[in-house]
């Protein structure tokens, strides 16, 4: 919603809700080069948050230029549509066709590049290669490797199984990927790269977790062993046979008057659904409080040695890099957790209140203990969360991302080990780190969404300067990874008209180069639209983020409809990179608009969090002066406007409907219509019970207010409505319940239904229906927009589609 992938960087109302569970509602966009995975030294992503006021203004300076477009003839396009198939001659005489628009086959073909990993000694960079396979409706992901001197790509994992996320031992010998194939256990298994050919196979004594420079051993947690003594009596249990979710909860007062029959579901407590994941079952047993502990592994050995023995748990441990000292993450006063979990279920049974719920907290702080055991030592009693711990080369320091609070900017802060005040590396800096190495020459890099764009920056760990820009440009890059002397680094990157591929650049960010070509013959063959970005000024003199992509065979002195694009989250963001719902509204010959209004992530908490409670307000009036930026244009047909968006933005084209007549057709995504009926049937609660204040029965006005089908009686829009059967975030009596109320007003609608899918159908639903949904979009605008009438499919040839 409401995780991209556009920040798309793919991926959803995408914040995590304190008390609830991680993911809400996922964004419209998508991360087409996969999970953002963070460096060796630091896995968690880190997200944006914070509240500020806002006023009034008109459009800046940046925008005039698409202003001034309004009023003159656009520039010459690239690329011209022709009636018939077009060639062109290159220098050596040869004929090749002229690139053609998108077609939904071409979804088919895309190579999507992730989870790069550089070898230890930088002569090879380990990735992830995602395809599809067309003829199974499936995904498929294989480990490939690249020289980084040059050379061509090489599958290393069979294409009969599934393999990912790639990463090296220490010593370089050995590349161990995740794979679930037959034949083991577990489903870590490793290459060995030190000699030639060789099938995977398992390793139990190879080191995982946090290692120190020596590679001698590693650091990891996990609860300590399980006590088997309650096995007998489990497996006494009457109700052992049925189905978990039918089987009677703890506590619960009613029984089935006959195990073996009763085949349905019973609860008594919250929740009871996860999207993705479906009906979930309810405890059986008391819940079992099992704190991770420190465990040592040493290199050749399979013993693993538990180091604590404690009631409160160890999270995010990593060594130091002379192996004397594990820093970990634990509660502020080394509580159980048993204690703090009670504590949690008692305020999660209070009526909301909102001083409680923005109060500065500090749950938890960094500790070090040596790794030949001892007392745990507080390092610094800081206000806010804690996370990513990163030392320094030298062990004498630590790096950790804070957050002050909830809406507060994400910081990277520099503390002595032996204790102090943690110093604020990035300053006033408005954007958030994402993932963060400390380099071994004492460089301290990060990576950052900066708006629609990201970049590696250089930070100064003692404050002084502001971060500086490494690696950046009109592009995403994602998932850096560095070779272990720190001089060079491997990353993803994409822009608007070229998917994802493999690249390398020094630390410092020169010499950069592609290292794989993996879309190349598509990228020859298809032509990409590419997209004007400017900003403009909303209400309070905000500065607005936004992008026009021009439609296929765009020619000067022609009119062509729009499209506007809302993204999900609403603190997801659009961003420069490629991304497949674009490309197919342009290449259908409709321009495609797209902005990051007030809510967004990438711009700094404030902007992120200035929509609480505020919500289809200024997020609103941000779309609409997009909107009539691009009306004005010359080449732009006002008349034949279109809106679209998913989740978030599935519940903003509902209100865009229902405020304005302005638009002549809309297509609404994972919709919310009544937030009143989304609350009580949603997995996602804890969204609302944070951006509404509370749950409606506690703030029923703006729970009211704030839904579309109080005010669907406005709406005469033609609106395509898609949900899918198994969305437990925005579930289908939303859409039910709009489709509904535009029939009875006699306003034209399409109500269709994807089976065997959830939330994230436009992301990682099955192949086939997420090129469906591509097409019926294309047919909608297609009719309302562009005249174009249905056509009945054709019959495919046996054996077609076989790729």
């Amino acid at each position: 919603m409401f995780r991209s992938s556009a920040c798309a960087s793919a991926g959803t109302f995408a914040d995590t809700v304190a008390g609830t569970f991680a993911n809400t509602l996922t964004s419209t966009t998508r991360q087409t080069s996969g999970a953002v995975q963070l460096s060796r030294t630091s896995r968690q992503l880190i997200g944006a948050l914070s509240l500020a006021a806002m006023s009034l203004a008109g459009v800046s300076a940046s925008a005039a230029p698409l202003l001034s477009q309004a009023t003159r003839t656009a520039p010459a396009p690239a690329t011209r549509t022709a009636p018939a198939p077009a060639t062109r001659t290159a220098p050596d005489g040869s004929v090749s066709a002229t690139p053609r628009a998108m077609q939904l086959s071409d979804w088919y073909r895309i190579h999507t590049v992730s989870q790069p990993a550089m070898s230890p000694d930088g002569s090879r960079v380990a990735f992830t290669v995602s395809t599809v396979r067309e003829s199974e409706n499936k995904r498929h992901q294989e480990v490939w490797v690249v020289p980084t001197s040059g050379g061509e790509a090489q599958r290393y994992t069979s294409p009969s199984t599934e393999s990912s996320n790639p990463r090296w031992t220490s010593d370089g010998k050995y590349l161990q990927f995740s794979s679930s194939r037959s034949g083991g256990r577990g489903n870590t298994w490793v290459l060995q790269m030190d000699a030639p050919g060789g099938e995977a196979f398992q390793m139990p004594e190879l080191l995982t977790g946090s290692l120190p420079k020596s590679g001698a051993f590693s650091i990891f947690t996990q609860p300590a062993e399980r006590d088997t003594s309650a096995r007998a009596s489990r497996a006494a249990d009457p109700y052992a046979r049925m189905d978990a979710a039918a089987r009677p909860p703890l506590n619960a007062i009613t029984r089935p008057a006959d195990p073996s029959r009763f085949d349905g579901r019973q609860y008594v407590e919250m929740p009871i659904k996860r999207n993705g994941v479906g009906y979930i079952a309810n405890p059986r047993e008391e819940r079992e409080i099992r704190p991770a502990q420190l465990w040592r592994q040493n290199r050749g050995d399979t013993a693993r040695t538990m180091l604590t023995n404690t009631a409160y748990s160890h999270r995010s441990a990593t060594v130091s890099p002379d192996g004397q000292l594990i820093a970990f993450v634990a509660d502020v006063s080394l509580r159980p957790d048993s204690v703090v979990q009670a504590e949690q279920d008692s305020i999660s049974k209070l009526p909301y209140d909102r001083a409680r719920a923005d109060e500065t907290r500090n749950d938890a702080d960094i500790y070090v203990i040596p790794v030949a055991g001892g007392e745990p030592r507080k390092v610094a009693e800081w206000m806010g969360s804690e996370s990513s711990i990163t030392w320094s080369p030298d062990s004498r320091r630590l790096a950790f991302v804070g957050r002050a609070g909830r809406t507060e900017s994400a910081r990277i802060y520099v503390v002595s080990a032996s204790g102090g005040t943690p110093v604020n590396a990035l300053g006033s800096f408005q954007f958030e780190p994402q993932s963060m190495e400390w380099l071994p020459n004492g460089t301290l890099q990060f990576t950052a969404a900066k708006g629609g764009s990201s970049a590696v920056y250089n930070a100064d760990i003692t404050g002084q300067r502001a971060p500086r820009e490494v690696v950046g440009g009109r592009r995403r890059i994602n998932d850096v990874s560095y070779d272990a002397a720190g001089r060079t680094m491997a990353f993803v990157a994409t822009s608007l008209s070229r998917p994802t591929e493999l690249f390398i650049a020094n630390a410092d960010g020169t010499n950069e180069r592609q290292l794989t070509t993996l879309n190349d013959a598509l990228n020859k063959e298809v032509a990409w639209s590419d997209g004007e970005r400017f900003t403009y000024k909303g209400i309070g003199d905000v500065e607005i983020e936004g992008w026009l992509m021009k439609p296929y065979g765009y020619e000067q002195g022609k009119k062509y409809p729009v499209v506007l694009y809302i993204h999900g989250g609403p603190h997801s963001a659009y961003g420069e990179n490629w991304f497949d719902e674009f490309q197919n509204l342009t290449a259908a010959g409709m321009f495609v608009l797209f902005t990051n209004p007030r809510g967004s992530s990438g711009y700094g908490a404030d902007f992120t969090y200035s929509t609480r409670g505020r919500w289809f307000a200024e997020d609103y009036d941000d779309l609409m002066r997009a909107v009539d930026i691009v009306a004005k244009r010359a080449d732009v047909d006002s008349t034949r406007m279109g809106v679209t968006g998913g989740s978030y933005g599935g519940v903003m084209t509902a209100w865009v409907t229902a405020k304005t007549n302005r638009f002549k057709a809309a297509q609404a995504d994972r919709m919310i219509s009544n937030w009143w009926s989304w609350y009580g049937s949603s997995d996602a609660q804890g969204l609302t019970d944070f951006e509404f204040y509370g749950s409606p029965w506690d703030n029923p006005a703006m729970y009211d207010s704030l839904s579309p089908i109080r005010y669907i009686k406005q709406v005469k829009t033609p609106t395509l409505i898609v949900q899918s059967e198994e969305d437990f975030r925005t579930p289908m009596t939303d859409a039910e319940q709009w489709f509904l109320g535009l029939k009875n007003q006699n306003v034209p609608a399409e109500f269709v239904r994807y089976p065997r899918s959830n939330h994230d159908l436009s992301r990682t639903g099955e192949p086939w229906l997420l090129v469906d949904r591509l097409g019926r979009l294309r047919q909608w605008f297609g009719y309302w927009l562009q005249d174009k009438q249905p056509q009945e499919a054709t019959v495919k040839a046996a054996g077609a589609g076989t790729r």
